[in-house]
């Protein structure tokens, strides 16, 4: 075992979280930067229509993708166990196992989305003027959705191995190869909704590439082993049992992209898709510090759960949701206070500038409260607990977000859909609260 995985059973705890948060949240920056400066150029050079494109089609490619994540997140979970219990031959038929299920799975969806394209993007809502250009954008960002998958594969892996700044430059490569092709297909060469489709697409092979590089170099603990690629059925379901929280949770997420997008248009357009667009937006560029605490707490809590100890696991948790509720609140008194500012940055559209402030202000309103709803769920996935992570994960989208916005725009219209958001995440920050008190007062002692 290399002195990466085992410092995350000696080092001090705030120390950890700093080292495997910082680089996680960087990576989150930058990958979200990416889909916003993504939008900022079609919101300039393309127009609103092209926000809504944008917003229709990444759904649902990252429904296909999540497939990927989900390997990922459960392959890791077992493989940080696994490193902090000193069995490092399960480590490796693990990362194999993960690797075939990932490469396999996420080609055969890519060729299924690609068969029913129209059907999935009338699911998600493209209609009126929207409908063209983006089955332009999904064709080709669509056939290169089994590399993003991999990257969603290979990035946790290389955050269990405590390896967390490799992880972060398997999202800054394709966050500035992205950047620069936007600039040149959509600026200079005026290629449209079509050039920031391929500036994706590349971005995503770069991507795939650098992190081929990294387990096939000596940074990497772990090796692609022939006889580690074989399937083996407890190691699947393992992978399946904890994966199938992330899957269920994007699975909701795209379910409620469905309801969303279809409400949203029904209630105020294409105009209602292009403020959505830009609040989406935000909502993952704003929270990536607090993004970035939940990703580089479950290595540490899920190495320490797998060597018993227990109290580290407890420190780890009050520190990370101490850390992550300072930076929440951060982020709630900037978009407070800044909203029209922020709209401005994307777009000089008149309607989107007067609708979007007071609209990010309401989904923003609860932002304080995330930090416990964030590392709840993920402390359960970290130590191997699918049910109740299962449940956590899926609150706030399944059980208060969805059921509210097919409930409150029917008397309220678009305000319905907007309030729905802090409301979901008052609840669902309840429940998980609760859970994560019994957890620590029953099991961690």
């Amino acid at each position: 075992m290399s002195n990466a995985s085992e410092e995350l059973g000696t080092k001090p705890v705030s120390q950890l979280i700093i080292a495997q948060s910082v680089p996680a949240a960087i990576g989150v920056l930058v990958l979200s930067l990416n889909l916003i400066i993504d939008t900022i150029f079609v919101g300039n050079y393309v127009g609103a229509i092209g926000i809504a494109v944008i917003t229709v089609v990444l759904p649902i490619v990252f429904l296909i993708s999540a497939l990927g994540m989900a390997i990922g997140v459960g392959g890791s979970s077992i493989i940080s166990r696994a490193l902090g219990a000193d069995d490092e031959e399960k480590a490796h038929h693990t990362f194999g196992n993960q690797v075939v299920l990932s490469v396999t799975l996420s080609i055969l969806l890519a060729i299924l989305g690609l068969v029913f394209k129209d059907q999935a993007l009338n699911l998600f809502g493209a209609k009126g003027a929207v409908i063209d250009p983006a089955r332009i954008y999904y064709t080709i960002v669509m056939a290169a959705t089994p590399f993003l998958a991999m990257i969603m594969t290979g990035n946790p892996t290389i955050r269990a191995e405590g390896k967390p700044r490799f992880s972060m430059m398997a999202l800054i490569i394709p966050s500035i190869a992205n950047i620069v092709l936007d600039f040149f297909f959509i600026v200079v060469f005026d290629w449209g909704i079509e050039g920031a489709a391929w500036a994706t697409a590349i971005s995503y092979f770069s991507s795939f590439l650098f992190i081929c590089w990294f387990f096939t170099s000596k940074h990497s603990e772990l090796q692609l082993k022939l006889k580690c690629l074989k399937l083996e059925w407890p190691i699947v379901r393992e992978i399946a049992s904890l994966g199938g929280v992330t899957l269920a949770r994007q699975g909701v997420v795209s379910l409620l992209a469905i309801i969303l997008n279809n409400s949203l248009y029904s209630y105020g357009g294409e105009n209602a898709l292009s403020v959505y667009g830009i609040i989406s937006r935000m909502l993952m560029f704003a929270l990536f510090p607090v993004m970035g605490i939940a990703q580089g707490f479950m290595p540490i809590a899920g190495y320490n759960y797998g060597a018993k100890n227990f109290n580290r696991v407890k420190e780890t948790i009050n520190k990370s949701i101490l850390y992550a509720t300072g930076l929440a609140i951060m982020v709630f008194i900037l978009i407070m206070v800044f909203p029209s500012q922020i709209v401005r940055v994307f777009t000089n559209d008149a309607t989107i500038l007067e609708q979007t402030p007071n609209a990010l202000r309401m989904v923003f309103a609860v932002t304080p409260l995330i930090a416990i709803q964030l590392i709840g769920s993920s402390y359960f996935q970290s130590i191997g607990k699918a049910k109740p992570a299962l449940f956590l994960s899926l609150s706030k989208q399944g059980f208060f977000l969805i059921p509210l916005i097919l409930i409150l725009p029917s008397t309220l219209g678009l305000l319905g859909v907007w309030i729905s958001f802090p409301i979901a995440d008052f609840m669902s920050t309840l429940i998980t609260g609760y859970f994560l008190r019994r957890e620590m007062r029953l099991n961690l002692n």
